[in-house]
């Protein structure tokens, strides 16, 4: 079974009656809730507790982080991101969700500012699948209708995605390119963009799907760790 960390801030939930009162478990807890409905073996982790909740041992044990932040990136000690950065390389799974984007792993990760055009208007957003045939679109339909969500805009300071998942359409007219996936190392990452924390995103059953698929897909296989380093040779060399 996948083992799954969700990481969360968990600051705006006991700042903001409003997100408390759409996330009363905490974004990670509602995150969390649909995860192990789908059979993934879920745990939490958050900003305020020791070493963030991601410590040597929980890092260790975790085939796919979820990633949530927005208003404390810089709280995060660059020792932790450090860590997980090379669980990541070694094949743990991540995926990065909404205002993830600025995160210090994403940003680490990317080699971009990963910068972007915002803006919080009540807009209806639709994002399109673009790859209809990816494990991450399965069961799926050809887009998904978001009542409001805040404004993502291109031109988004990424690398060229390996893979371009969904294409969004915000009513004010930008797009945004708001699923993309890549491979750092041997470790699998989503980009997904929708979950501001003020409306309620992720009690969609579409964005619930949208996720699991993205955390299966992020899942180590089953392959052995590369050794690297010095090699011994594996033919004789000069008739030796």
């Amino acid at each position: 079974m996948t083992k799954v960390t969700v990481w969360n801030e968990f600051r705006h939930e006991k700042e903001s009656e409003e997100v408390a009162a759409i996330y009363p478990d905490g974004i990670h807890g509602q995150i969390a809730k649909f995860l192990t409905a789908s059979g993934l073996d879920v745990k939490t982790a958050t900003l305020d507790e020791p070493e963030h909740g991601l410590t040597e041992a929980v890092l260790a044990e975790t085939d796919v982080l979820v990633w949530w932040g927005h208003m404390a990136h810089d709280a995060v000690d660059d020792a932790i991101v450090n860590r997980v950065h090379k669980r990541i390389l070694e094949g743990m799974g991540l995926v990065v969700l909404h205002s993830g984007h600025m995160s210090k792993i994403f940003m680490k990760l990317m080699g971009t500012s990963c910068d972007l055009k915002w803006r919080e208007a009540d807009e209806k957003e639709r994002l399109w699948v673009v790859a209809p045939n990816h494990p991450i679109t399965e069961g799926i339909s050809e887009y998904i209708e978001l009542e409001k969500e805040e404004m993502y805009g291109e031109h988004f300071d990424i690398p060229a995605p390996e893979e371009l998942i969904f294409i969004s359409w915000f009513e004010g007219g930008h797009v945004f390119r708001s699923g993309a996936t890549y491979k750092r190392g041997n470790g699998k990452i989503f980009y997904f963009q929708p979950g501001h924390e003020t409306y309620p995103t992720y009690h969609n059953e579409a964005i619930q799907k949208v996720i699991t698929n993205g955390v299966n897909w992020c899942a180590p296989t089953s392959w052995t760790y590369p050794k690297y380093g010095n090699a011994e040779a594996l033919e004789k060399i000069g008739g030796k």
